[in-house]
């Protein structure tokens, strides 16, 4: 015979009151099928040069937290990373690079739809040049408001400042957000905070999974 546990009554209550106005989307790994930018980046510039993928990491990889944080450009560091390759390569090759990002066109679906509830916003650790790129090209500040970037805050998702500005940028407290992203570490901070998270795997990309996480925290994904 069923019994209902201690406690689910007041845990459905919460659920049914709760009042979820954004939810946040971390770009590379969930709206993206790349695990990161740095992979779709580096993997384009070495299939298009046929330099070897480590060469090409070796060489960029010591400026990806400047980067990250806004502290320095691809343009800046190019010269420098083509005297470690060994190799003089055109900067033009970023634009194709940036371009190759593959969209997670499942999660695009879902977040056009989650919009006629709430509004849907980024959150991620990206540079700036790329994110520049990509939002005209892939006419993202059409569907996400806001999109916060590390590269333009000076700080990424390890620590609150991205978070609070998200909140700020888009009028709405902690517990009334919900940040999704591909990795565990990414959602502490935005948890200390007071923020709903959810983890979502990019390798299995489930979105099954993801739209049940979602309507259990009360976010009211349109079925239609």
């Amino acid at each position: 015979m069923y019994r209902p546990c201690s406690g689910c009554t007041a845990l459905r209550d919460d659920v049914e009151n709760r009042v979820i106005r954004t939810i946040f989307f971390d770009y590379d790994g969930v709206l993206t099928t790349d695990k990161s930018g740095s992979a779709t980046t580096f993997g384009y510039l070495s299939e298009t040069t046929g330099i070897a993928l480590p060469t090409i990491a070796a060489a960029f990889d010591p400026h990806q937290v400047d980067l990250l944080m806004g502290r320095t450009s691809y343009a800046r560091i190019w010269r420098q990373a083509c005297e470690v390759i060994g190799k003089p390569l055109d900067i033009g090759l970023l634009a194709g690079a940036f371009g190759s990002t593959p969209t997670n066109q499942a999660m695009f679906s879902l977040a056009k739809r989650l919009r006629g509830n709430v509004s849907v916003g980024i959150i991620t650790d990206n540079n700036k040049e790329r994110m520049d790129y990509l939002r005209e090209r892939q006419g993202l500040d059409s569907l996400f408001d806001p999109i916060v970037v590390s590269a333009e805050v000076g700080d990424g998702k390890r620590n609150p400042a991205i978070f609070l500005q998200a909140l700020d940028r888009a009028g709405a407290k902690p517990d009334e957000c919900i940040f999704i992203d591909n990795s565990e570490g990414n959602l502490v901070t935005a948890r200390a905070l007071g923020m709903h998270v959810i983890f979502h795997d990019d390798e299995r990309n489930d979105m099954e999974a993801l739209m049940a996480a979602l309507e259990s925290l009360g976010a009211g994904v349109d079925h239609g």
